[in-house]
């Protein structure tokens, strides 16, 4: 897909000029759009504008200020007729914002390389926000990466109820990083310097969960030959983390609520009431209403732990985070080997934004692992993918669309989807449609089509889970 900082759009009233210049920057492999107009406001959209100076008259410096205002990532390049030229009016532009400031006729060598540049250094500047972006997250939840509106939402609650002593559920596929925000919560909260204490409810059979919660004393059973204090006392004055507490057994669920009800219990074999000071946090791959419903989970106990409920969209849900993740990911592993970290190239990343990712972050941070031993190269391109995100299995996404809809709403919907989650570049997204370039660049103005994410009650996307 065409990000921002690799489109040029050029603005020039004379026709003949924009053309040109428009096929000058196309054989260079940039993705370029012509206007006689003056700049609008789609500029953000841009990494360059080529703007002839005469669209901005007659006060273009008050002109160019402006834009570069509306657009501060938007590089510019001015360009005037013969005679118009000079050194304080070049100066003048500099001194707004342009990149660089040409005479007509313009250089077919030079121009494109001045483009390039431009681009790179916009490029750069994203790069480096990107990185400032990804430490401010970083230093704030841990290792929760993101910047999506789904985890955006994640941070707000979690910042909220990090404050307080509520209970939090934490729901989700598995994978999705339940266990962090766990994490970033505790860091958060009043109890940061107490302990961190998690137990998997659903990797322990249920007389071990329960010594491993409440623990034991000595002579309790067969093998315990010395007392143990349970999770629920090492936790004292810190936070309780119960992964896949959906897996717990119905006799250790009512051991457990009246724990969570009175924070006080007694140990395997004992008759001491110990009392804690704990915060919970559970958190679950299953739907614990269903589970509720179908008589599995107590649903007493469901109300106690999901006092706030936080829910963790999946790696699908929220594609946009991808670069990110990787970004961070192959920084990971290059300290961890104290090497250099490597970059993967713009094809391969777009395989992995593609890619539906069952096992989500945790299958993506294991694909990434894999690629930094593996690959030696500095650049990892999409030949080096696994083949199952390189042949695109695993996405399986598809458009339901109710009997008797118009057949202009029907397309609409069709090419809204495909620009959102197949791929924003309009040459790509027309060849997979079937038509011309020009004709989707028709359609998509006729239906007013933006790459945000669009809502539509005809239309549902369904994803394999």
């Amino acid at each position: 897909m065409t990000e921002p900082s690799e489109r040029v759009l050029v603005l020039d009233a004379a026709s003949a000029d924009r053309n040109t210049t428009a096929e000058w920057l196309s054989a260079r492999g940039l993705v370029v759009d012509v206007s006689g107009d003056p700049p609008g406001r789609d500029l953000p959209r841009y990494g360059l504008a080529v703007v002839a100076m005469e669209l901005l008259e007659p006060d273009w410096p008050q002109q160019l200020g402006a834009l570069k205002r509306s657009a501060p990532e938007t590089e510019f390049i001015l360009t005037t007729r013969v005679g118009r030229g000079s050194v304080e009016t070049a100066v003048s532009a500099i001194r707004e914002g342009a990149y660089d400031y040409l005479v007509k006729p313009l250089d077919p060598t030079r121009l494109p390389v001045l483009a390039e540049k431009a681009l790179e250094r916009r490029r750069l500047s994203e790069e480096n926000r990107s990185l400032r972006e990804r430490l401010s997250l970083k230093d704030e939840y841990g290792n929760v990466v993101g910047k999506s509106r789904q985890i955006t939402e994640v941070y707000e609650i979690a910042g909220q109820v990090a404050g307080t002593t509520a209970t939090a559920l934490l729901t989700g596929e598995s994978g999705t990083g339940k266990e962090l925000v766990a994490q970033a919560i505790h860091k958060r909260s009043g109890r940061r310097d107490r302990p961190f204490v998690s137990i998997n409810c659903g990797a322990l059979p249920e007389g071990l969960l329960e010594s491993e919660l409440f623990g034991f004393e000595r002579g309790a059973f067969t093998g315990a030959i010395h007392s143990k204090p349970g999770r629920f006392e090492l936790a004292d004055g810190g936070t309780l983390f119960l992964d896949e507490v959906g897996e717990m057994s119905p006799k250790t669920q009512v051991e457990f609520l009246r724990v969570v009800q009175e924070r006080e219990f007694r140990r395997l074999g004992g008759d001491k009431l110990i009392r804690v000071d704990v915060r919970i946090i559970a958190a679950t791959n299953k739907d614990l209403l269903q589970e509720v419903s179908e008589g599995r989970f107590r649903q007493d106990l469901y109300y106690r732990l999901a006092v706030v409920p936080i829910h963790l969209p999946s790696l699908r849900e929220r594609r946009e985070d991808i670069p990110l993740l990787v970004d961070a990911f192959l920084s990971e592993f290059a300290r961890g080997g104290g090497k250099t970290p490597r970059r993967l190239s713009r094809d391969a990343l777009e395989a992995l934004s593609h890619y539906d990712w069952p096992g989500n972050i945790r299958e993506l941070r294991n694909v990434i692992e894999r690629l930094s031993v593996t690959v030696h190269d500095r650049i990892i391109r999409r030949e080096h993918l696994p083949s199952e995100i390189v042949e695109g299995q695993g996405d399986n996404r598809q458009i339901v669309i109710k009997l008797g809809t118009p057949l202009r709403k029907v397309e609409e919907i069709v090419i809204r989807r495909t620009l959102e989650e197949i791929t924003d570049h309009r040459q790509n997204a027309a060849q997979i449609l079937g038509i011309s370039a020009r004709a989707l660049h028709y359609k998509i103005a006729r239906y007013g089509v933006s790459r945000k994410r669009a809502s539509s009650g005809v239309g549902q996307t369904g994803t394999r889970s």
